[in-house]
């Protein structure tokens, strides 16, 4: 199970990263398995809303190992098509909103004039999913949000602003505490924020959360994130420890 914004939609956004090109091949292989299921149950009952949803989640997760804009454009369209028709229908379904911010994501990564014009939808839709159920995919709608205020370009050109950027990334993290994701995000944002202490703070919290959280996320399906989370960590902490200790604010007071 994966659990964040698509990646490279900025050039400063964070991505999945696997350590291990044999396993990444692997999840990929997985990822498109579950799309293949997901779509047949869909399409056996497209007024299904868990159905719909579902689907557009293995769209978005299959459209991240697409080898060219064309294959993930056309994978997201299609979760982005289940959206629309289940929002039509049945507007008050978070997952549904989700996942089609989510999916729009993937769309605006083979876009090079259109992407900003899609991060105002995305932000729409994921604010309406966060309304909906704050605490869906583990404070998703909010940890998404701060990604996309931390990594879209600034006013005027788009939505970009390091204040709501930390304030919805701490919101995700007051959530959904327990969840490495979120505590992932916020070192990160404080590593390009450059504020050294943040991001021992979040490292320290990792790493008193890690055991439980091994416990607790288990199963096959976590194996992909449990390889990008223990990456990134080793990341994270290899940066601040050659990082000066630089204290700023955020990219934008906005």
């Amino acid at each position: 199970m994966k659990c964040g914004l698509a990646a490279a939609i900025f050039p400063l956004a964070a991505g999945i990263v696997f350590a291990d090109e044999a396993q990444n091949k692997i999840f990929a292989a997985r990822a498109e398995a579950e799309f293949h299921r997901a779509q047949i149950r869909f399409q056996s009952d497209t007024n299904n809303s868990t159905n719909a949803w579902q689907f557009a989640r293995a769209c978005y997760d299959f459209a991240d190992f697409a080898t060219n804009d064309a294959g993930r454009a056309a994978i997201a369209d299609q979760g982005i098509a289940a959206c629309r028709r289940l929002i039509a229908r049945e507007s008050n379904s978070a997952p549904v909103h989700y996942y089609l911010a989510m999916n729009l994501g993937q769309l605006a990564r083979t876009e090079l004039l259109g992407a900003l014009k899609l991060v105002r939808e995305m932000e729409r839709e994921f604010k309406t999913a966060a309304g909906l159920d704050a605490q869906f995919d583990f404070a998703g709608p909010e940890r998404n949000l701060g990604l996309l205020y931390r990594d879209a370009p600034g006013w005027p050109a788009s939505i970009g602003s390091g204040r709501k950027a930390k304030n919805f990334l701490d919101q995700a993290e007051k959530l959904a505490p327990d969840y490495p994701e979120n505590h992932l995000n916020l070192a990160e944002s404080f590593l390009q924020w450059h504020e050294s202490a943040g991001v021992k703070q979040e490292l320290d919290a990792l790493d008193a959360l890690w055991p439980k959280a091994q416990k607790k996320f288990t199963g096959e399906q976590w194996e992909q994130s449990w390889d990008d989370w223990t990456t990134r960590r080793a990341a994270a902490r290899k940066k601040l420890e050659e990082a000066p200790a630089l204290v700023k604010p955020p990219k934008s007071s906005q």
